[in-house]
């Protein structure tokens, strides 16, 4: 159906009902009509121009905005391929593989993927909304001022969170512990499970899980890098012969070194420091060893095990702690507290007689 058939058809539907107060409103004619869909045409003829180069204008932001965040986060995912790569190139060393095992790098890699990619989809689409806004010829300095308020406020009132999350980002960077090392956070201490922006989670010696805010750790004790050392003293006699002491602890060491798994625990020879201190009823051998991280507890009590054995069979007697109670011990005597008897108890005796005074004469009136 043509525009004036349509017109036509409008101008023969029957007339309003008459109004409340009476009058009948007019009816537009098949003129004015005309003049309404010619003056709508005109208008479109000459904005069309404008609104294709506006549209064409929002495409264009948008597909390169779309292309250029495809581009960004591939060149992020490649950089953490390459630093994984380059941190699996150290596995071949002792400590490097220690320092880098797969679950820590894993969560390592994706933490900081995660935050690059986050920010930089963030810049680059509020960039792009801010061009197409600009476009449309809306002035952005009040929206700028309002969103730099909101920042402002949101700062202030979210100050612990923001805190958290860039100490989360800086240790999740400089690789400050990962998921299986054993750390000491001042508020808390035990085995890293899980590493977040926000939040560390830490297993304990007693199986609870502490969740420190990554905001509240002033300083950080990892006892999982680099190497442990494991220290033990024995305290023996003084009479004893320090040459045959040190050939048994040496022997002790030779052997444990030798066997499984302490030959893969101990990383370094058991090591005769010497005497740390010389009293007059005792002396302190220290023996010490460089162990695997978080391994040292173990190895000292294995060593303290098999110097004790060794010792017995050397007949090399180990002394300190508390003195030991006597067990026969011959029973008190009940009396030994009590007074010794005394001559005036009695009063009978010479010398309770004498010490009796005297009663005065009596006066006869």
């Amino acid at each position: 159906m043509s525009l004036s058939a349509a017109l036509l058809a409008a101008g023969s539907t029957p007339s309003p009902s008459p109004s409340p107060s009476g009058t009948t409103p007019a009816v537009p004619s098949l003129q004015d009509a005309r003049e309404s869909a010619t003056n709508a045409a005109g208008w479109v003829e000459e904005n069309w121009s404008t609104w294709l180069a506006i549209s064409l204008r929002v495409l264009l932001i948008l597909v390169i905005a779309a292309v250029l965040r495809v581009v960004v986060r591939r060149a992020i995912t490649k950089l953490i391929d390459r630093m994984n790569r380059t941190a699996q190139a150290v596995d071949g060393m002792a400590i490097g593989g220690l320092l880098v095992n797969v679950e820590r790098r894993r969560q390592r890699s994706q933490a900081i993927g995660s935050v690059l990619r986050s920010v930089a989809s963030f810049l680059i689409m509020g960039t792009a909304a801010l061009m197409i806004l600009g476009t449309f010829e809306i002035n952005l300095a009040p929206l700028l001022a309002s969103a730099g308020v909101a920042g402002v406020a949101i700062g202030f009132g979210a100050r612990n969170l923001v805190t958290d999350f860039l100490s989360g980002v800086f240790m999740i960077l400089e690789d400050q512990y990962g998921v299986g090392d054993s750390i000491d956070a001042g508020v808390a201490s035990g085995e890293v499970i899980e590493v977040g922006l926000r939040v560390t989670k830490l297993r304990g010696d007693n199986g609870e899980i502490w969740y420190v805010r990554n905001g509240e750790v002033k300083r950080i004790g990892n006892l999982s890098q680099g190497w442990s050392t494991a220290g033990v003293d024995v305290t023996v006699r003084p009479s004893e012969d320090l040459d045959k002491v040190k050939a048994v602890i040496a022997g002790v060491g030779e052997r444990m070194s030798k066997e499984e798994p302490w030959n893969e625990l101990l990383w370094g020879p058991i090591e005769i420091l010497g005497l740390d201190s010389v009293l007059l009823d005792s002396m302190v051998v220290r023996v010490s060893a460089k162990t695997m991280p978080d391994k040292s507890l173990t190895v000292e009590r294995e060593l303290r095990w098999r110097i004790k054995r060794a010792f017995d069979a050397a007949d090399i007697q180990i002394v300190g702690g508390p003195p030991l109670a006597v067990e026969n011990t011959a029973a008190a005597d009940p009396t030994a507290a009590m007074a010794a008897p005394s001559a005036y108890a009695n009063t009978a005796s010479p010398q309770a007689q004498a010490a009796t005074p005297l009663t005065p004469p009596s006066v006869t009136k």
